[in-house]
């Protein structure tokens, strides 16, 4: 299998994103209804923080294993790595809206009503929580990416298949989550706006595969999903912020565990098919 197929592979398996992404366009989604899709992605997006530390660890402790009959020098490298991708990815994220707000700030300073515009540019807009979500999910799918470039360099061909079709699937419903927050009547994003937040969540996939094709290491493995966790940890806080506002408790639980079994049932998919 050579770079190309590869690469063709990983964007196949990537792209899939977009087809969740339509639901923000849909005008019959009532507040309540918002809600509880708010809430489904969010379950979705605390699955991912399961999975994506639970690979980390995984290196980590592989590592720690093989100090005891050998150096110490790759372990201590590779927590260094780990607290370095979980701070680079919170605070990357944090230095995001911070100056998203800071540009709606100064926009709405020149109009009328500033001081209301300049108070409600403190709480993340609809758009600017689908770019942060984005953001976290592109982390995600680029250590993604990664796994279906290291399984081809390896010959492992039916392994990169089952990856292919299982992380297409999954990131399908990351595309539903990177939608609901915008799922409602009054502001439609358009599909120009859809595009370019597909291509930050799904497009590191395709860039994953190359360079996980080319580059085996497991710094870079740790690194990536560290770096998706630490986004993703930010997203999920706000989602939460999102979710208490505009869900009743029940409503809230009810789409939490939905989506949480939803990506349950992909990575077990996975699993089962040996991947």
């Amino acid at each position: 299998m050579n770079q190309t197929t590869v690469a063709l592979m990983g964007a196949i398996s990537g792209l899939t994103i977009f087809l969740g992404l339509p639901v923000a366009r849909a005008r019959a989604i009532g507040p309540r209804t918002q809600g509880f899709l708010n809430a489904v992605a969010t379950g979705v997006l605390l699955f991912l923080i399961v999975e994506i530390l639970g690979n980390a660890n995984r290196a980590i402790e592989d590592a720690m294993n093989g100090a005891r009959h050998g150096s110490l020098a790759p372990f201590v490298g590779l927590c260094a790595v780990y607290v370095l991708g979980l701070v680079g990815g919170l605070l990357g994220l944090v230095w995001f809206t911070r100056l998203l707000s800071r540009r709606l700030r100064g926009e709405s300073l020149r109009g009328p009503g500033a001081t209301v515009a300049v108070r409600a540019a403190a709480v993340p807009s609809a758009r600017n929580l689908a770019l942060m979500i984005a953001t976290g999910l592109g982390l995600h799918n680029f250590s993604e990416g990664l796994a279906i470039g290291q399984s081809a360099a390896a010959s492992a061909l039916a392994l990169t298949g089952v990856l292919v079709i299982g992380f297409g699937l999954h990131n399908v419903t990351e595309g539903f989550g990177i939608a609901a927050p915008m799922a409602s009547r009054d502001d439609r994003p358009s599909w120009g706006f859809l595009a370019v937040a597909g291509l930050i969540g799904g497009g590191p996939t395709f860039l994953g595969a190359i360079v996980g094709y080319n580059v085996v290491a497991a710094w870079a493995f740790v690194l990536f999903l560290t770096l998706a966790a630490g986004a993703l940890f930010y997203v999920i806080n706000e989602m939460f912020a999102v979710c208490r506002r505009v869900s009743t408790p029940p409503t809230m639980a009810a789409g939490l565990l939905l989506g949480f079994l939803v990506a349950l049932g992909t990575d077990l998919f996975l699993t089962f098919n040996g991947a």
